[in-house]
């Protein structure tokens, strides 16, 4: 048991690190809980966007579609240094989507039969996307993404101390949640209680967006285990030059590598002087769109490396079940409900920190100022 002087101070750590980290913490979490509800319902809601108008096979149309002309289509609209990535359809009905990054931002969905566009959406236009890029950047791209990775990692943090505080003098321990004792009391229990039990939880939770937030710690952990990071291969400088390939050539090539295997991604760098990557969705690959990998040179064609997942580095290669493992993709509809539960249960935990601090400091303050009072009466 903590000895009175220095539970106070853990009491004051945990405290003051969940006043001033705790709100960007719930208000991320509760995003998170709302982005795996709103996915589904936002597609039903847009389906103009998401539903291919062509009938038929859509992952066969996407595979006989002309890929060339679509790239030549997006740099003449949004400029020759334009990064796109093609995102093939993953099932029959799906539209075909181009991920612009440009002098415009966002998303246009191309049926895919026909590569006629059903509509676009930018990065932050309507509920679905504001709410990914307050989760995910505090819309403060790479800036936010660092903030949001170290109050991720400060979660950790108040874990510790918060089990620090609940440890229990006798096993085992009392889980009981007093709730007819008026809010404070409640509040006072739900928070002990449910950050002790569901603590561990959330941390797996916390822990791989804080990864996913900050790419770096991939890199920290493969230096830790003595691997170097899987990087894209460098192009000479002067390489480059000459007329690039049809991309329907170069993801031709890819396919040689992979055979019969569905793409997940194509990314197609602005500058020349950096290879295309394609993505596929090997059978065993855990991650929803793929990470194994083949970069070719944008102007020769060349293979310049390919990789599966398995064998990247341990920081890299760790993407593959962190990033499903995040988002609840992992384990299906079952672990996307345990996901936003946890996600609800985080908001929770750091919303009634702080109001359980405020009542207790307004509490103190009313009880200073009757003891004033009483004190000139008796006077």
């Amino acid at each position: 048991m903590l000895r009175a002087p220095l539970r106070r101070l853990w009491l004051k750590i945990h405290r003051w690190t969940g006043l001033t980290l705790g709100p960007i913490l719930a208000l991320t979490a509760l995003l998170g809980a709302v982005l795996v509800v709103s996915r589904p319902i936002d597609r039903e809601v847009h389906s103009d966007l998401f539903v291919s108008r062509s009938a038929g096979d859509a992952i066969a149309a996407a595979a006989a579609l002309p890929l060339e002309p679509l790239r030549q289509r997006i740099l003449a609209e949004f400029g020759p240094d334009t990064n796109f990535t093609l995102r093939p359809p993953h099932h029959a009905d799906e539209t075909l989507w181009v991920l612009v990054r440009g002098k415009w931002d966002g998303t246009l969905y191309l049926d895919p039969a026909t590569a006629a566009e059903q509509g676009r959406r930018g990065t932050e236009e309507g509920f679905y996307n504001l709410a990914y890029k307050i989760h995910n950047s505090l819309l403060l791209e790479g800036t936010g993404k660092g903030i949001l990775a170290f109050v991720a990692l400060s979660y950790l943090f108040l874990l510790v101390t918060g089990l620090v505080l609940w440890w229990p003098v006798r096993w085992p321990p009392s889980l009981r949640i007093v709730l007819n004792r008026g809010l404070l009391r409640g509040l006072f229990d739900l928070h002990r209680t449910g950050g002790a039990v569901l603590g561990l939880l959330i941390a797996v939770s916390v822990a791989t967006g804080a990864y996913m937030a900050w790419r770096p710690l991939g890199d920290f952990i493969s230096a830790a285990m003595g691997q170097k990071p899987v990087k894209a291969p460098a192009i000479a400088k002067g390489g480059a030059s000459g007329q690039r390939m049809p991309l329907d050539e170069l993801v031709a090539r890819a396919q040689q590598v992979y055979p019969g295997q569905p793409i997940g991604y194509v990314l197609v760098p602005g500058k020349a002087d950096r290879p295309i990557r394609v993505r596929f969705r090997l059978a065993d690959d855990p991650h929803p769109n793929g990470i194994s990998s083949v970069w070719l040179h944008p102007v020769s064609g060349e293979v310049l490396a390919s990789r599966k997942w398995q064998e990247l580095d341990a920081g890299n290669g760790a993407v593959a079940v962190i990033f499903p493992l995040h988002t609840g993709e992992l384990g299906g509809v079952a672990h996307q409900v345990v996901t936003a539960l946890l996600g609800l249960a985080l908001g929770g935990l750091g919303f009634s920190g702080i109001w359980l601090w405020w009542r207790r400091r307004a509490m103190a303050a009313a009880a200073r100022n009757n003891n004033a009072l009483s004190s000139r009466t008796t006077s």
